[in-house]
């Protein structure tokens, strides 16, 4: 496999995509940012020169958990704007604003991508839920199915572990968390327009890569069902419908939060923004 390029060693004066010539690997170069890693998700409008007053719980954070100081930089979104430098500002012990400077990296388009999952028991849950939105998923479907073990969800922490999860991995377009749906439900929340893949453990084990690659280009809605499958009295009717297709994942069966990274990695690498 050829190597990437050493970012480290590369200045280019935009930023934005450089090639090596002598045979090495394309890199997407992300812009330079002098904030020291520190990304925060804030519920304000962003604009240049605007000046965002924390509330004491985040203030105190970053001034007695992270030793922040006056002037010191950070990056901040909120899921609309795009990503801004910011400057702390301190006008007390602990009262903190955000002088917001300039922008550096523009709000990408929301993905197509849903991932419809039968919720899990919670810390699994947490898991899933943070692997999904670093994945690159545009909206958390969750879907009640006869064998589903978690049927009470707290919808706003799944959204608290989705802006944990895009803090730390740079990801831009948050993941919209939906109410759940009972599986008899999901066409009608998804729409004809997404193809629906189903992650079938009772489908004849073929190369999944083969079957994402002869799709058409439409968006797709990725399905894992509960640990255990769904019902029969549920597949039939599913499989009936023209918009479903179904995917082997191998030869083992996979725990339902493994199953989601690896079913997500396929889609995105035959069908979606990896390619």
């Amino acid at each position: 496999m050829e190597p990437c390029i050493d970012v480290l060693n590369i200045t280019p004066s935009d930023r934005k995509y450089e090639t090596h010539i002598n045979s090495w690997t394309v890199c997407r170069l992300m812009p330079v940012r002098d904030s020291g890693g520190k990304r925060f998700f804030v519920n304000h409008a962003l604009s240049a020169d605007s000046r965002l007053k924390l509330d004491r719980a985040r203030s105190s954070y970053m001034v007695t958990v992270l030793r922040m100081g006056d002037g010191d930089t950070v990056l901040v979104f909120n899921g609309h704007d795009g990503e801004w430098n910011a400057r702390l500002e301190r006008s007390g012990r602990r009262d903190v604003t955000l002088h917001v400077i300039d922008q550096v990296r523009a709000q990408p388009k929301q993905p197509e991508l849903i991932y419809c999952f039968a919720p899990l028991k919670q810390a699994r849950l947490d898991y899933m839920v943070q692997k999904a939105t670093e994945m690159g998923v545009g909206a958390l479907q969750p879907v009640i199915t006869q064998y589903t073990q978690q049927r009470k969800l707290n919808i706003d922490k799944m959204r608290s572990h989705v802006i944990e999860a895009a803090e730390q991995c740079g990801v831009l377009a948050l993941p919209d968390v939906r109410e759940p749906v009972a599986l008899s439900a999901l066409q009608s929340v998804v729409g004809p327009d997404h193809t629906v893949i189903f992650c079938d453990e009772a489908v004849e084990q073929r190369n999944p890569i083969d079957v994402l690659s002869a799709l058409t280009d439409t968006p797709i809605a990725l399905l894992v069902g509960p640990e255990g499958g769904v019902s029969l009295q549920e597949r039939e009717p599913l499989l009936a419908l023209d918009n479903v297709v179904s995917i082997s994942l191998g030869p083992r069966i996979l725990r339902a939060d493994t199953a989601a990274v690896a079913a997500l990695a396929l889609v995105q690498v035959v069908r979606g923004d990896w390619r």
